[in-house]
């Protein structure tokens, strides 16, 4: 028999108030602090930082888990990491349902194409130099350290919280003690990256007088719109949002279908198939696209139900949310004799970062090389919204084609990227080997994103051989 004042019908709620409370509060730090205003730090890293510290002193004084407590079930702590790991999907999910009908020439395909291998090649590399750092550490400094930790700096940098908690839990489950956390933190130190990098370019290449204001180059004009002339409206039998929710809910079961089925014929790779819960996620989007799209061709649905706004802020939502309990779900006393490490591979993920994009963008994105900089450094330091908050710092109504790159790469990097994946499931148990296929990955994928140079150089080189030899 359920008692409505027991504290399992409330710890849910009472972990949501908190979450919800610290939004606020970051919110308001964030406006009223001016060194947070100009920081460009996301509310959400501010919320889970303002709730990290307040446990941190709680099991100070105490000596216990603050979220651990009966108040939140007696495993908030844990529920903290469900939250995130869900919101990870679902933010994804929402993304992916969204529709354009843009047209696409050419040149723009090229361009997001190598947006997508700009995104891979930029976790390789973090890869690269992440697991070179923990490999070192072992053989030179901490010989009982997990090898393959360096791993985590691609997921927490490059793929976000979410991920960064998925792969921390698998390696904790294969013997890295406080993983979770570990991952986590990565990810954290990711946020203050994007803030730190993005801030200071926006301000060296302003007083410099490089920046100005973006005029977009594809002829186009960049706009949500909140509801289209053939939508269902807002309010009716039932409510729109209440629709897109729906939406979600549906892809996100067909995910789980899938996962299911997976671990069933696969089953020694369970927790790696159910890790890949927002890449499945986006499939349970795309079939449920399909479907609506198929029943719209076909006649039997009247009116457009998907609405483009209305996604994109509950996708704003998710990973809002996804932050602020990845970020209050670190565990600082598990991290003690780890923090050498985390703070440089943050150091090192930062400046690699930071220098790689640079010259990819300057070379490859010349017409609005600025303003594809700071989307993908955002991007790839912290999350997808991170690059958005850098890129309207100069790009305010989103004119340029970075935002579109930003949204479209995801089908090229998801294909290229989860070899990546694959790999970080082998590199607990040959971790030295996974390096050197990192190595040789990211050669791959910077000759074919440097590609036009590449051939290009030779092609000249060959002709010039051709007309020496028509001379003489």
């Amino acid at each position: 028999m359920i008692n409505f004042w027991d504290s399992e019908v409330w710890s849910w709620i009472l972990l949501f108030a908190v979450l919800s409370g610290s939004l606020l509060v970051g919110n308001t730090l964030r406006r009223k602090i001016k060194f947070l205003r100009n920081s460009l730090v996301p509310t959400s890293v501010i919320g889970g930082s303002v709730l990290l510290i307040v446990a941190a002193i709680y099991k100070a004084i105490t000596g216990n888990v603050m979220f651990d407590t009966a108040a939140f079930g007696g495993n908030g702590t844990a529920n903290l990491e469900v939250i995130t790991y869900h919101a990870l999907a679902l933010g994804f999910i929402a993304s992916s349902l969204k529709s354009s009908d843009k047209p696409v020439n050419k040149k723009r395909l090229t361009e997001i194409f190598d947006t997508g291998v700009t995104t891979v090649s930029t976790y390789l590399l973090q890869g690269v130099l992440g697991m070179a750092i923990t490999i070192l550490a072992v053989y030179f400094i901490m010989p009982d350290f997990f090898k393959a930790a360096g791993l985590l700096l691609p997921f927490g940098y490059g793929q976000g919280t979410g991920q960064a908690l998925n792969y921390g839990v698998i390696y904790e489950s294969l013997g890295f003690e406080g993983g979770a956390a570990f991952g986590l933190t990565v990810a954290a130190l990711g946020f203050i990256s994007a803030a730190i990098g993005g801030v200071m370019h926006l301000n060296i290449r302003k007083r410099n007088g490089k920046l100005v204001k973006s005029a977009r180059t594809d002829g186009s004009d960049y706009h949500e719109s909140v509801e289209d002339g053939d939508e269902i409206p807002m309010q009716e039998s039932v409510d729109k949002m209440t629709i897109q929710i729906s939406f979600i809910i549906m892809a996100y079961v067909i995910a789980y279908v899938i996962m299911y089925l997976l671990s069933l014929v696969l089953p020694s790779m369970k927790a790696t198939i159910f890790g890949f819960n927002f890449l499945l996620g986006v499939v349970g989007a795309t079939i449920v696209k399909s479907v609506v799209n198929l029943l719209r061709r076909s006649g039997l649905m009247g009116r457009k139900y998907i609405n483009n706004f209305l996604m994109t802020r509950t996708s704003n939502f998710f990973f809002d949310l996804m932050i602020v309990s990845g970020v209050a779900a670190i565990r600082l006393d598990e991290l003690e004799s780890y923090w050498g490490i985390v703070i440089v591979l943050g150091v090192v993920g930062m400046l690699a970062t930071y220098t790689y994009i640079r010259l990819v963008c300057k070379k490859l994105f010349p017409d609005y090389e600025e303003e594809q900089f700071l989307m993908m450094y955002g991007m790839l330091t912290g999350t997808a919204s991170t690059g958005a908050i850098l890129l309207r710092e100069i790009d305010s109504e989103f004119k340029t084609p970075a935002s579109d790159n930003m949204v479209y790469q995801n089908f090229p990097a998801i294909v290229f990227g989860f070899p990546l994946m694959l790999l970080a499931n082998l590199a607990p148990k040959k971790p030295e080997l996974t390096f050197l296929i990192l190595v040789a990955f990211f050669i791959v994928m910077n000759i074919i994103l440097f590609r036009s140079f590449i051939f290009k150089s030779k092609k000249a080189k060959s002709e010039k051989k051709s007309k020496e030899a028509t001379h003489v």
